[in-house]
């Protein structure tokens, strides 16, 4: 396993102590928040970057299978959404206290991981990508069904918080804990992710995206690593369904199930950088707080007075996130890691170079 440096281990600390901070400094940013409320530590902000956290950490296990394993999944949506329905169920409807209730949620998961998990890995390629998305679809209309009166259906099923600690129990008035409480999953989803990636485990799912019958020819059997890929990515998808559900409040299931859901997950990957964990946490972050940001500037009064051809782009969130994805596919190849991949190689050639050159040769601008 690589050793992580000193230096890198006091920056992501001062990140995280900088961001657990937040909810502490009242200071107004007009034009930058995402709330309503350009207060840093209003309520409608720090429910947007938990938000933020809580997808970052999703989207770093996605990373996992998409990234470094090299698996195109459309499942894991269904997972997220078995955190949201589990956990709430058995909260809601059978009143069973907060430990049991998260150990049911986990069991649950992990065995349709590797139940599921095991039958779409029986194919490989868009047979894969085909396999996982049709499970998806399953489960989505499963919820929305609503089956012996559990899920709520489309309307939803709001989680009955009187078998919470208090400082979980309401959305609004603890809001400030809950933000904690995702900030706390990211943290956890990162080192847990990092732990397998840099470890043998992890570099074999590198060659498994690289080259998977090389790993056959040399003896080794990709599908336990593929499973286990799989498995984990499952796995903190519903540790970021238990948050999300801790901090809306309410299970609908267009929000948490639908393969919408999935494609802006793959997005957040995409952007970041896949395979490379901090470029997965990167892009979640930017794309959440885009999503709300672009939310808040359509309801601007103010460009009601714009030309059509301006009013029009900018009322539609969704278009401008779309035309912004597109703009980093072709211009930004590699994501947010890739530009700075990038740099840093320059850069380092250049010192190369300069410490390569003989130092009595004189540049152009000297002579």
């Amino acid at each position: 396993m690589r050793s992580v440096s000193r230096r890198a281990l006091a920056v992501a600390f001062g990140v995280v102590v900088l961001f657990a901070l937040i909810p502490l400094v009242g200071l107004h940013l007009p034009w930058v928040l995402p709330s309503t409320v350009n207060v840093v530590n209003s309520t409608g902000t720090l429910e947007v970057l938990a938000l933020c956290f809580i997808f970052a950490g999703v989207a770093l296990g996605y990373d996992v299978i998409f990234g470094f394993t090299g698996l195109l999944s459309l499942g894991p949506v269904m997972y997220f959404a078995t955190g949201v329905y589990v956990f709430d169920i058995t909260l809601t409807h059978w009143g069973w206290p907060l430990v049991p209730a998260l150990a049911a949620t986990f069991v649950v998961s992990l065995v349709l991981a590797v139940v599921l998990g095991a039958i779409a890995l029986r194919v490989s390629g868009i047979a894969f990508t085909m396999v996982t998305l049709a499970f998806a679809q399953a489960f989505y209309y499963l919820i929305e069904d609503n089956p012996h009166g559990l899920t709520g259906g489309d309307t939803g099923l709001a989680l009955y918080s009187t078998r919470l600690p208090g400082f979980l129990s309401g959305a609004v008035s603890n809001t400030r804990n809950l933000y904690w409480i995702a900030l706390g999953f990211l943290v956890v989803s990162y080192a847990v992710v990092w732990l397998v990636t840099e470890s043998a485990t992890g570099h074999v799912f590198v060659a498994i995206r690289e080259n998977e019958r090389r790993l056959e020819v040399l003896g080794i059997h990709p599908f336990r690593y593929k499973l286990a890929a799989y498995t984990l990515s499952s796995l903190v998808a519903t540790g970021g369904g238990v948050a999300y559900i801790l901090l809306i409040g309410t299970a609908v299931p267009s929000a948490v199930a639908s393969t919408t859901v999935t494609l802006s997950i793959l997005i957040m990957v995409v952007l970041g950088g896949a395979g490379t964990r901090w470029g997965a946490v990167t892009g979640a972050v930017l794309y959440v707080y885009l999503q709300q940001y672009l939310l808040k500037v359509a309801a601007e009064p103010s460009f009601a007075s714009l030309p059509s051809f301006l009013r029009v782009p900018l009322s539609q969130p969704q278009f401008l996130l779309g035309a912004i994805f597109v703009l980093f596919v072709i211009f930004v190849p590699g994501g947010i890691a890739g530009v700075v991949t990038r740099r840093r190689l320059r850069f380092a050639s250049r010192r190369f170079d300069a410490a390569s050159a003989p130092t009595g040769t004189l540049s152009m601008e000297d002579q």
